[in-house]
């Protein structure tokens, strides 16, 4: 018997796949729990077409973080933060920090989506991973300088 799980079933598939199934086993199990309804012309036209939004919502998502990785492509950033004589930082540079900086410049980033090898508690250069969704990846320069007394 066909089937179109409404969500996801151990051993078995995802949401919205058509499985072919024992008849008992549909009848008796997965149509009682609501987890799969019977596939029939109308219901599969149906997840065809949710799956088909989903697909262009993801390519639509896809190009605006393309948009937004070659916007942050070569962004250096000045941070100002207080500092002693030697360069060290009072306190650490962190990510919502460099988050406030972008947003300055009009770029939107979440501060869990920026990544630092070390922490920035000195003056100096530093490269930064800003991870979007999809596998982007962005690099750009965090230029930490002292502030002037």
């Amino acid at each position: 018997m066909k089937i179109i799980l409404l969500q996801d079933v151990e051993k078995l598939g995802k949401k919205n796949e058509i499985k072919e199934v024992a008849d008992g086993y549909a009848r008796n199990f997965l149509i009682p729990n609501k987890m799969a309804v019977l596939a029939t012309k109308s219901e599969v036209a149906k997840v065809e077409e949710q799956n088909r939004i989903k697909a262009q919502k993801a390519e639509e998502e896809l190009a605006r973080f393309q948009e937004v990785a070659s916007q942050l492509d070569g962004v250096e950033l000045e941070i100002v933060s207080k500092a002693d004589d030697e360069g060290k930082l009072f306190g650490a540079v962190g990510a919502a920090d460099i988050a406030e900086k972008l947003k300055e410049q009009g770029l939107e980033i979440d501060k869990s989506q920026i990544k630092t090898k070390k922490p920035l508690k000195e003056v100096g250069e530093y490269e930064i991973t800003i991870e979007l969704p999809h596998n982007l990846e962005v690099k750009i320069k965090a230029i930490v300088v002292a502030e002037k007394k």
